[in-house]
């Protein structure tokens, strides 16, 4: 389930966001604004909800 706070992952393979990872922002209308951050860029962008995946956002940490 995809909600505000959620880490998703572009899967639309048309898109040039694809592959991409970011946070979701906000939902309304079936639309999606994602939060993408890297390096010294911050981009937000909104996708249709068929476009995003979910990604487990703790995958892939050391647990200590």
């Amino acid at each position: 389930m995809i909600l505000p706070g959620s880490a998703v992952r572009v899967k639309n393979v048309n898109d040039i966001y694809y592959g991409y990872q970011g946070l979701v922002q906000r939902i309304s209308g079936g639309r999606v604004a994602v939060l993408f951050e890297g390096g010294n860029w911050d981009k937000l962008v909104t996708f249709k909800l068929s476009e995003l995946e979910s990604v487990d956002a703790t995958a892939g940490r050391s647990k200590k």
